[in-house]
């Protein structure tokens, strides 16, 4: 049955156009789907939020994160892409993910996000391929109370990465994003029998 198939939410901690890290998202979620998955890229650049503040919040909470409440309600796994900003994920990355763990109406902080999957990648331009920062990705989404997948994907020299149809050209680093995306689809699977 489709409609039993987990579904990954999937976005970058970049809102640039040209990011690397949202060509890499963008082909994440087409290798999920290829590999059984069900998968909804979005655009952060979409859901524009102002920096957490918790006046604001008693204003009411903002429209865009009541709706990116509801796609992350609908949504079983998470899949970052996260750049590096000074060895540390983005502030973007960190008030979405603020924003979304916050308490609202009868839903405790961290409910839409407890016991669901993650798993994170990243990409940069060097020769580390943010390796630093995901360290510190999968820490603050284990806080959150998300079941984070190891071995996550690091992509150095992303700016030369892909080919014409956003693929990996190199074919080890392609087959390490299946693998990560493989074992996302599979826990979720298993799960969710």
């Amino acid at each position: 049955m489709a409609s039993s198939v987990a579904k990954v939410l999937v976005l970058a901690g970049s809102a640039r156009e040209g990011s690397l890290n949202k060509q890499l998202a963008k082909l994440a979620a087409k290798r999920i789907e290829a590999l059984g998955g069900k998968a909804t890229f979005i655009d952060l650049k979409d859901y524009p939020c102002p920096l957490f503040d918790e006046d604001i919040e008693a204003q009411g909470m903002p429209d865009n994160v009541l709706k990116l409440r509801d796609i992350l309600a609908e949504h079983q796994a998470l899949l970052i892409a996260s750049p590096e900003y000074n060895g540390f994920i983005t502030p973007l990355l960190k008030n979405t993910l603020d924003w979304l763990s916050r308490p609202y109406q009868d839903t405790p902080g961290l409910k839409l996000f407890a016991g669901k999957w993650a798993a994170l990648v990243a990409a940069s331009p060097g020769g580390l391929g943010g390796i630093r920062a995901l360290p510190l990705g999968q820490q603050l989404l284990a806080n959150l109370s998300l079941i984070v997948l190891p071995q996550p994907l690091s992509l150095p020299k992303a700016g030369s990465a892909f080919n014409e149809s956003g693929a990996l050209k190199d074919e080890a680093t392609g087959g390490k994003l299946d693998a990560l995306c493989q074992r996302l689809v599979d826990v979720m699977a298993n799960h969710h029998r």
